[in-house]
């Protein structure tokens, strides 16, 4: 039986690079760049006003001078109107580009402005300038013109998106996102808009398996197919051929309607590994079709399900979105957590424990275990926000134990 050490090296020997696509920059949300956007200009790329008031001279204000003719308006937008005056001033809106011969900025609230009798405005200043360029943004202030702003690999938020626009990339290389067939398997699942005889239970692993998958950055088909031989040489071989993975969920295990094992082999898929040491989730199987769909098949108890998709196939899919062909399972990497209360675990197996988190006092993230009913016990996974992995080789893990805790939420 394989330790999840290798299973996880044989699960990351499988990543490929997706290909690129390119789209409209509103269309990326959620994609991962695979060519770097670099700064066309200056950011900002002029001295930008930072608050509404006049803009003038800082010297004129060191040598005493406090009332200054206004010569005329600016707003953002305008092209910028030299000071004439060294000794005026320039009412000037924020975001507007700072005037030639102008260096500091008297937010309004500094300022008392009247009309004299002649109709001149002059903005008297009542609190001053601590130095030239204040409420000034200069010019190159943030990055440079070539700087490097997003490399490739970067998933694309709401803030990327921005930094995108801001460069004119109107168009941009995402990752193309990976095609996931999901299969429930099962002449006990119902679809869940039926209702379920009292032998049977609803499909609920599918949704599931697509609904994490989706969160990954993948599209997702549902498909299922009872427990017929038959039926599953018949239906898989399309999936193979179409998909990127296909995520199964069922019928691994060895009891005697548990036919997927075989039938993938018999359709050429490569068995690279069945069973690890794990709980739950120990009768996973996994493998690769030839020139096709990775297979993650899933053993069905609902937890176990859950698990191991967290545990190995959220980390492929992000992986293989990634640019480059050394991209790694670390993409969907654990964080470090501090067990709360004493766990002990006999069986030579890893342990996936459901906990709940909280940060301590000292910022570190605490774990709680989660009571649960085993691999079975859905409802498990509503208090929950991770799993820590507990290594095989221990059976006892006080308090303080730092483990690694995988998230899901």
């Amino acid at each position: 039986m394989l330790s999840v050490e290798e299973a996880t090296r044989l699960v990351a020997a499988t990543i490929r690079p997706l290909p690129a696509e390119y789209l409209s920059l509103p269309l990326a949300l959620g994609r991962v760049l695979r060519e770097p956007l670099y700064a066309d200009r200056d950011f900002p790329p002029f001295n930008r006003v930072a608050m509404d008031g006049i803009a003038l001279r800082y010297a004129a204000l060191a040598e005493g001078q406090t009332e200054f003719l206004i010569e005329h308006t600016q707003f953002a937008g305008q092209p910028p109107r030299p000071l004439q005056d060294p000794n005026a001033a320039v009412e000037i809106m924020t975001g507007a580009s700072l005037p030639e011969g102008a260096d500091t900025v008297i937010r309004y609230e500094d300022l008392v402005i009247r009309t004299d009798e002649a109709g001149r405005r002059l903005a008297l200043v009542q609190v001053g300038a601590p130095r030239a360029g204040h409420n000034v943004h200069a010019q190159a202030a943030d990055r440079h013109h070539g700087d490097l702003l997003l490399p490739a690999g970067t998933v694309l938020g709401p803030a990327e998106l921005a930094v995108g626009a801001t460069v004119g990339a109107a168009t941009v290389a995402v990752t193309r996102r990976p095609r996931v067939a999901v299969v429930s398997t099962g002449d006990e699942l119902v679809p869940i808009t039926q209702q379920p005889e009292p032998h049977q239970i609803r499909r609920s692993n599918g949704l599931m398996l697509q609904a994490a998958a989706q969160q990954a950055g993948a599209e997702t088909a549902g498909f299922h197919f009872n427990d017929d031989p038959e039926a599953l040489r018949l239906g898989l071989p399309a999936l193979l051929a179409d998909y990127d993975a296909v995520l199964l969920s069922g019928g691994v295990s060895k009891g005697k309607a548990d036919f997927l094992p075989q039938t993938l082999r018999e359709l050429g898929v490569e068995q690279l590994f069945h069973e690890v040491q794990q709980r739950p989730g120990k009768p996973f199987w996994f493998g690769k079709q030839p020139g096709g769909a990775v297979v993650f098949a899933l053993p069905g108890n609902p937890v176990s399900t859950f698990v191991n998709f967290y545990r190995y196939a959220r980390p492929w899919l992000l992986a293989v979105q990634q640019p480059t062909a050394t991209a790694t399972l670390a993409a969907g990497s654990p964080v470090p957590a501090v067990l709360a209360q004493e766990v002990q675990f006999k069986p030579k197996l890893t342990h996936f424990l459901l906990v709940s988190l909280e940060h301590g006092p000292d910022g570190r993230l605490l774990a709680y275990p989660e009571r649960a009913g085993g691999s079975g016990d859905q409802a498990s996974l509503l208090p929950s926000q991770a799993f820590l992995e507990l290594p095989p080789e221990q059976e006892v893990f006080p308090v303080g134990s730092v483990l690694p805790a995988w998230r899901f939420r």
